[in-house]
C-alpha cells in the first residue's frame, strides 16, 4: 500500500504543533499584560485567537513554509518561523484595520505575543526534527526497503541512495537477480538474497517497499517480478523508463537523485491516512478510559474465575507487513490455554493458517468437553475482552478498522499471496468480522476479503464498518 504524499499535509504534526504553540503564547501574551483573567470571556479576544488560528492555517496551506522542513538548519529554520510571525502579525492588524477595532486591543500584548509565538513555534520545530532524527537514526518510523537489482546497477543505486538527502526510508538488504552468491555486501549493506530467493525472504521479513533495478530491455522480467511483489502486498518501485503498462495505481517521483515510478495494491491520500490516525486516536484514547473502568469490574472476575493466570493476555503478533507487536486482552482462557492448543489441533475447523474450535475447552467456565457457556463466553460474545487492544490503537500498532492480526506461528507458515494482507495495519474489526466471522471455515476466503477490504479502503467503508461492527455486537450475529 502507497501513500501520496503532499508537501503540507505531510508534516500535519508541525502544523498542528503551531497551532497549539499559537493558542499557548497568545493566552500567556494577554497574561503577561493584564494579569490572570479570563481571556475567553471577552468576546474580542475570542474572536482574534479565532481568526489568528485561521490565518495561521491559510499561511501554512498557502505558503510553502514546510517543504524540506526536515533538512533545514538552525539559521534558515529561525528565518522561514520569522517570516511566517510576521505574515500572521500583518494579517492580524489587517483585521483590526478594516473592522476598526484596533483600540480593542493591547499592542505591547501583540507585541509580545510576535516574540513568544516565534520562539516556541522555532523550539518546536527544532524539538520535532530531533526527535525524527533520533528515529531515522534507530530506523523507528522509516520504511523498510529492499533494493531489488542485477549488479550492473546495485553499486550506483545503493551509492545514491545512501548519499541522498532523503533519510526516510531503511535499505535493509540487497538482492542480485543475477548474483551467484559471491557477493556478500555491498556499501555495508548486506546481499540477502539471489535470484528468485529474494520472494521467500520478503515474504517472511519486514519488507515495506522494494526497488526495482533492471535493464528495460527485460520489461516482461520486470513485470513477473513485479506483480510477484505486489501479490505480497508490498509497494514496488520501478526505475524510471521500465515498463508501465498493466500495472495498478502507478505514480512516478523519485527518491533522492533516481527517477522512479511507484506501483501498489492501493494508493491513499496523506490526507486519508491522516483521518484514519485522526478517528484511531480519537477512539484509543475512548477505548483507554473505558478499559479503565471496565478492569475494575473485569479484573476481580477473571482472578475469581482463574486465579492463576493474569487479569490481561498478551501475546505477540504480526502487524503492518510482518512487524511484531502485542496485543492485549482481559483474558477469557485458561492459563494453560497455549499448550492445550496442540492437544485440540485435531478438531481445528478452519481450513488453512488460522485455529478454531467450536467447543473450546480452554475458555474460562466452558467445562470438560467446552460445551458450557461461563464467563469467559460471555467475555467474548460481548467483545469486552478485546477492549484492551485499545492502547495498541492508540500507540499505532493497531487500527480500529483492518485486518486480523496474525499469530506468530501463523505468519511464519504463509505463502507468497498470504501476505498481501498485511499491507495495511490489522484492526479491532474488518471486512470478514461483519460478514458473518463465525461461518468462515476457509482461510482463503478470509484472506479474499481482507485483499477486497485492502483495494477498496475508503474512509465511508471503515465507517460502514463500525456501524456494522456495533450492530453484531449487540445482537451475537458472527461473534465467537
Amino acid at each position: 500500500m502507497h501513500t501520496e504524499k503532499s508537501s503540507w499535509l505531510k508534516h500535519w504534526d508541525f502544523i498542528v504543533a503551531d497551532l497549539i504553540c499559537l493558542n499557548i503564547t497568545f493566552l500567556c501574551a494577554y497574561w503577561l499584560r493584564n494579569g490572570f483573567r479570563n481571556m475567553y470571556a471577552l468576546s474580542g479576544y475570542r474572536m482574534l485567537v479565532y481568526v489568528a488560528i485561521i490565518l495561521q492555517l491559510f499561511i501554512s496551506f498557502s505558503s510553502n513554509n514546510y517543504s524540506g522542513i526536515l533538512r533545514r538548519g538552525y539559521l534558515k529554520e529561525f528565518k522561514v518561523v520569522l517570516v511566517q510571525n510576521i505574515e500572521l502579525i500583518a494579517f492580524m492588524f489587517g483585521y483590526m484595520f478594516v473592522l476598526q477595532i484596533g483600540e480593542q486591543f493591547s499592542r505591547i500584548m501583540l507585541l509580545a505575543f510576535f516574540f513568544m509565538n516565534t520562539l516556541a513555534i522555532y523550539l518546536a520545530h527544532i524539538i520535532l526534527k530531533k526527535i525524527y532524527k533520533n528515529k531515522n537514526t534507530t530506523g523507528e518510523g522509516q520504511i523498510k526497503m529492499l533494493v531489488v537489482s542485477s549488479e550492473k546497477y546495485a553499486g550506483e543505486t545503493i551509492e545514491k541512495l545512501l548519499n541522498g538527502t532523503d533519510k526516510s526510508f531503511d535499505i535493509i538488504g540487497i538482492s542480485l537477480i543475477d548474483g551467484d552468491g559471491r557477493t556478500k555486501e555491498l556499501e555495508g549493506i548486506p546481499v540477502v538474497a539471489n535470484g528468485t530467493e529474494v520472494y521467500e525472504y520478503a515474504c517472511r521479513s519486514i519488507v515495506d517497499s522494494v526497488l526495482l533495478c533492471e535493464d528495460m530491455n527485460r520489461q516482461e522480467e520486470i513485470e513477473k517480478m513485479t506483480n510477484k511483489f505486489l501479490q505480497m502486498g508490498i509497494t514496488v518501485n520501478v526505475k524510471m523508463n521500465m515498463f508501465a503498462g498493466g500495472l495498478p495505481n502507478v505514480s512516478f517521483g523519485h527518491i533522492n537523485d533516481i527517477n522512479i515510478l511507484t506501483t501498489s495494491i492501493k494508493t491513499i491520500s496523506s490526507f486519508e491516512m491522516f483521518c484514519k490516525r485522526a478517528v484511531d486516536i480519537c477512539a484509543g484514547l475512548v477505548g483507554c478510559i473505558v478499559t479503565g473502568i471496565l478492569f475494575i469490574f473485569l479484573a476481580p472476575a477473571i482472578k475469581i474465575s482463574d486465579p492463576k493466570g493474569p487479569v490481561f493476555f498478551g501475546q505477540e503478533r504480526a502487524g503492518k507487513n510482518g512487524r511484531k507487536f502485542k496485543i492485549y486482552k482481559f483474558r477469557s482462557m485458561y492459563s494453560d490455554a497455549e499448550e492445550r492448543k496442540k492437544e485440540l489441533m485435531e478438531k481445528n475447523k478452519m481450513d488453512g493458517l488460522m485455529f478454531k474450535v467450536d467447543a473450546d475447552p480452554r475458555i474460562i467456565g466452558s467445562g470438560p468437553d467446552g460445551t458450557r457457556k461461563g464467563f469467559g463466553h460471555f467475555l467474548r460474545a460481548s467483545s469486552l475482552d478485546e477492549f484492551p487492544n485499545f492502547w495498541s490503537i492508540l500507540k499505532g500498532d493497531m487500527s480500529l478498522v483492518g485486518t486480523r492480526p496474525p499469530t506468530m506461528d501463523e505468519y511464519e507458515k504463509y505463502e507468497l499471496h498470504h501476505k498481501s494482507r498485511l499491507a495495511m495495519k490489522p484492526g479491532l474489526t474488518g471486512l470478514w468480522q461483519v460478514s458473518g466471522r463465525s461461518d468462515f471455515t476457509d482461510f482463503e476466503e478470509i484472506v479474499k476479503l481482507d485483499n477486497e477490504y485492502i483495494k477498496n479502503w475508503s474512509i465511508a467503508l471503515d465507517i460502514k464498518i463500525i456501524v456494522k461492527t456495533i450492530v453484531t455486537v449487540i445482537t451475537g450475529k458472527g461473534s465467537q
